[in-house]
């Protein structure tokens, strides 16, 4: 038996809604990367999105709820996905590939786009790095396994930084492949547990 034209019509709003929704967290993604927190407007995700603003406050609230969904969409599912030992290699990559298309996790760029923005911002961003060092950090002895993990982090986010905003050559535009061979091949002497092929890892980007 067939839906009813009433159910049937709230079935299509929800599955629109849903359509919406992500489309709004795409375009939100792309703009905090390319712009920064800051420089991203609310007008601006709103068009990209193919959306009106009124949409974007009902189903987010603020711009700032928004920016932590897509902290968190990226971020927080790259942190659950993947194992400790290639987590550090994920993340490069996906910063050196700069998104790879829509829907893809830019969580890193936003990051790097967005420091110095407003404190609750901050506080996010802090928050995610923290995440991220306390895996890292499961990767070495408990000794200074916080301070191996805070140093790989920073040398991730130091990457991101020259590539990615100031463009420095010629790391702006070297192939991904070549920069994550030399980084992972270098990275198991500061990652203690790191598994032994991470030494030759670049080879085909690291990832399996």
């Amino acid at each position: 038996m067939g839906e009813s034209p009433q159910r049937g019509t709230e079935g299509a709003y929800r599955r629109d809604a849903q359509g919406t929704r992500l489309r709004l967290l795409d375009a939100a993604s792309e703009l905090f990367a390319e712009r920064g927190y800051e420089r991203a407007t609310v007008r601006d995700i709103a068009a990209r999105a193919g959306a009106n603003q009124a949409l974007l406050f009902r189903y987010f609230g603020s711009k700032k709820a928004l920016f932590g969904e897509v902290m968190a969409r990226g971020g927080q599912e790259q942190l659950r996905t993947t194992p400790a030992e290639r987590l550090f290699e994920v993340a490069l990559r996906g910063m050196l590939d700069g998104g790879g298309g829509a829907g893809a996790d830019r969580s890193l760029e936003v990051c790097l786009r967005s420091i110095g923005g407003s404190d609750e911002i901050a506080d996010a961003l802090r928050g995610l790095g923290e995440e991220y060092a306390e895996v890292l950090a499961t990767l070495s002895g408990p000794d200074n396994g916080g301070l191996r993990a805070d140093l790989a982090l920073s040398w991730l986010l130091g990457i991101g930084l020259m590539r990615v905003v100031v463009a420095k050559e010629p790391l702006a535009s070297a192939d991904p492949d070549t920069v994550c061979r030399l980084v992972v091949g270098a990275l198991g002497s500061l990652l203690e547990s790191l598994p032994n092929d991470a030494e030759k890892g670049g080879e085909n980007g690291g990832i399996p």
